[in-house]
C-alpha cells in the first residue's frame, strides 16, 4: 500500500508504483549536485523488489525556491523526521558518493536512537567515513569549480551547457560540496546492519584501501565490490549493480540474507 507519509513530505520521490506486495523499502540518496531523478532508472529496476523512494535535496528542481543546506549534520537533521515516517517495514539505504555519507549517519541515528537496524546498506563511490582527504572544490571560483564538475561527469551535459540554468543551480551544488567536503567523522560504535561497498575501479574519489576501510564500519555481513569505470561507474553498471540489490534485498523479504 502507497505510505502517505512518504507521498506528503517534500524530501521524498516515488517514481514507479509500490507494489502490495513489496516487504522492503529502499530509500536511494543522490550525490552532491544530484537529484532524486538520478535514480529514476534503479527505480524502475527494482520495482518489482522493494517499494522504491529517491531523497529530494532542497535548492533543485521542485525544491528549487528553498535554500540548500550546507553540512551534512542539518542535512541528516531536516531528512530524519521523513525517514522514521518509512520505517513500518524493512528499510535499506542506498547512496551514491555524498549520499552514501548521508545514508550511513542515518543508520547510525537509527540504531542509536530508535533501536531499529536497517535491512542494508549501500554505500556507492564513497571512501569510508573515517578516512579523511583535504577537499576545497567548494572554495574554488566558478570556473574552477565547473571544471571539476565536468570531470566528474555527475552532471547534466544540460545543465553545464546553459548559462542561464548553471546560475540557477551552482548555489546548491557549491552548498552540497561545501557539505561534503567539511564533513568530519565522529567515531562511535559500528553499525550492526549488513553494509554493501560499490566502488569503480578509476574512481580518482575512491582508492582501494579506503574503499576497504568500511568494513570497520559494522559488525554486520559486509561485502566490497569493483566495477571498472569511474566516479560514476554504477550508471555503466546499472544492470549488474540492480541485480545485486535485487539478491540482497529478496533475502531480506524471505529471511534468508543473502
Amino acid at each position: 500500500m502507497t505510505h502517505p507519509a512518504a507521498d506528503d513530505s517534500p524530501w521524498l520521490r516515488r517514481f514507479h508504483p509500490a507494489g502490495r506486495d513489496n516487504p522492503v523499502r529502499l530509500l536511494c540518496l543522490p550525490h552532491a549536485g544530484g537529484a532524486a531523478s538520478f535514480w529514476h532508472p534503479f527505480s524502475h529496476d527494482l520495482a518489482a523488489t522493494a517499494d522504491v523512494l529517491a531523497v529530494q535535496y532542497p535548492g533543485r528542481q521542485d525544491r528549487l525556491r528553498e535554500s540548500p543546506l550546507p553540512t551534512v549534520p542539518a542535512l541528516v537533521d531536516a531528512l530524519y523526521p521523513a525517514v522514521l515516517a518509512l520505517i513500518d517495514r524493512p528499510l535499506a539505504f542506498l547512496g551514491h558518493s555524498m549520499g552514501a555519507v548521508l545514508a550511513f549517519e542515518i543508520a547510525r541515528r537509527l540504531e542509536r536512537e530508535e533501536g531499529i537496524t536497517p535491512a542494508a546498506l549501500f554505500a556507492s563511490g564513497r571512501r569510508a567515513p573515517g578516512t579523511h582527504r583535504t577537499e576545497t572544490v567548494h572554495l574554488r571560483d566558478d570556473a574552477a569549480f565547473l571544471a571539476e564538475l565536468r570531470t566528474l561527469a555527475g552532471t547534466d551535459p544540460r545543465v553545464l551547457g546553459s548559462d542561464e540554468l548553471l546560475r540557477i543551480v551552482l548555489p546548491a551544488i557549491r552548498a552540497d560540496y561545501r557539505a561534503i567536503e567539511t564533513y568530519r567523522y565522529v567515531p562511535g560504535p559500528p553499525l550492526s546492519c549488513p553494509l554493501h561497498i560499490l566502488t569503480g575501479t578509476d574512481d580518482p574519489r575512491v582508492s582501494a584501501p579506503e574503499a576497504d576501510a568500511w568494513r570497520e564500519l559494522t559488525t554486520g555481513p559486509f561485502t566490497l565490490r569493483r566495477y571498472p569505470g569511474g566516479h560514476f561507474f554504477l550508471t555503466e553498471h546499472q544492470a549488474a549493480i540492480t541485480r545485486t540489490i535485487t539478491t540482497v534485498l529478496d533475502g531480506v523479504a524471505t529471511g534468508r540474507p543473502a
